[in-house]
């Protein structure tokens, strides 16, 4: 494989760090966007050798200049995009504020169109591309509290499913990830009573590590994926079938 440009959003932490190492250590040249937290970006980035980048994925006009801005610092066009970063603002629809629902739709779906189409002319100038969007096993079964991030999430299987359309004659392959409930600090920080009930629905009896996800992304990616387009792969310990 020729070393190729892979852009991972919300890539400096849980899932999205563990598909920038497993990026990395498959021979890319890999850059994470994050919004948030400087200090935790720096450290991931001396660690890892993964360059970091600040931008808001919600505000269009910031994706396609942060997309500039990676491309002129490698040399290179971005050749896999992966739609990672998300949000949640649970509540109960009769108690959710318009706000919540915005801001979730904003970062988990809108962003997957502002980035995707910061990407996808150079893609297909060059007939050649990779698109992977993180989705949820929440969009496949529903969750209470949750219709906003149900919604948005359900919402990108559909984005990846006309973009593949889209792009298939291009030899551009777009597909989504959905996984179930996984090992990351915003996991751990639930109730412990509440991590149990949400466990005992696995069949598997566990949560999912974030490098299984990350596996997932990076076989997807590979030169001899190139014919699977405009699918859903789903790893959640049997918990939606």
């Amino acid at each position: 494989m020729t070393k190729r440009l892979a852009l991972v959003t919300g890539g400096t932490t849980g899932i999205g760090a563990s598909i920038c190492m497993a990026l990395k250590a498959g021979g890319y040249d890999v850059a994470a966007n994050f919004i948030a937290d400087e200090q935790q970006a720096d450290d991931f980035a001396k660690e890892t050798g993964v360059s970091v980048y600040q931008w808001d994925v919600s505000d269009f006009d910031q994706c396609a200049s942060g997309v500039k801005k990676v491309c002129a610092d490698f040399g290179t066009n971005i050749e896999v995009l992966v739609n990672n970063a998300g949000i949640t603002c649970d509540h109960m629809l009769h108690k959710m504020a318009r706000a919540d629902w915005d801001a979730v739709m904003s970062v988990d779906l809108g962003a997957c169109f502002n980035m995707s189409r910061a990407v996808i002319g150079e893609m297909r100038d060059k007939e050649f591309g990779r698109i992977i969007s993180i989705s949820s096993i929440n969009a496949q079964l529903g969750q209470i509290g949750q219709a906003n991030y149900s919604a948005a999430k359900a919402g990108v299987i559909g984005f990846t499913k006309s973009l593949a359309r889209e792009s298939a004659t291009k030899n551009i392959t777009v597909n989504a990830v959905a996984p179930g409930y996984t090992d990351t600090a915003m996991v751990q920080t639930m109730p412990e009573e509440v991590l149990k009930a949400m466990i005992s629905q696995v069949p598997m009896g566990r949560l999912a590590r974030p490098d299984e996800i990350a596996r997932a992304v990076a076989f997807l990616t590979a030169d001899e994926s190139g014919f699977i387009t405009g699918q859903t792969l789903s790893i959640n310990g049997g918990h939606y079938m």
